[in-house]
């Protein structure tokens, strides 16, 4: 106190403590929601990416009367980075996929004959 009698600004060392000490409660706060935030993003590009899926698999079945499990012949479908994508099934009358991403817990599956979208 006594630097600011005599003229000197600035901050006192414990001005600047308990400014560091806000910060890092809030960090202490925010991170952990923000890597709950990316888990659900996550998550949530594996189901947009099967939804997607699903539209492509109805429109090449429409063409060929058939599903496929080749990505090549359905052109205008592409994941998301990360998101792996198995057509495990495709027959003339129904297929199902699944879905994973490293970050999700969860995978995702469909199922054209129990009417779309699952969670495993």
């Amino acid at each position: 106190m006594m630097s600011r009698i005599q003229g000197k600004k600035g901050f006192s060392l414990v001005e600047l403590l308990i400014v560091v000490a806000i910060i890092g409660i809030l960090a202490a706060i925010a991170i952990p929601a923000f890597a709950a935030y990316r888990e659900k993003a996550y998550c949530a590009a594996i189901k947009s990416d099967v939804a997607n899926l699903s539209i492509s698999e109805e429109a090449y079945f429409i063409k060929n009367a058939a599903y496929t499990s080749d990505f090549s012949g359905m052109p205008d479908f592409d994941r998301s980075a990360g998101v792996t994508i198995m057509v495990n099934n495709a027959t003339t009358q129904a297929w199902d996929a699944s879905g994973s991403h490293s970050n999700c817990p969860f995978s995702y599956n469909w199922d054209s004959t129990s009417g779309g979208l699952r969670q495993q």
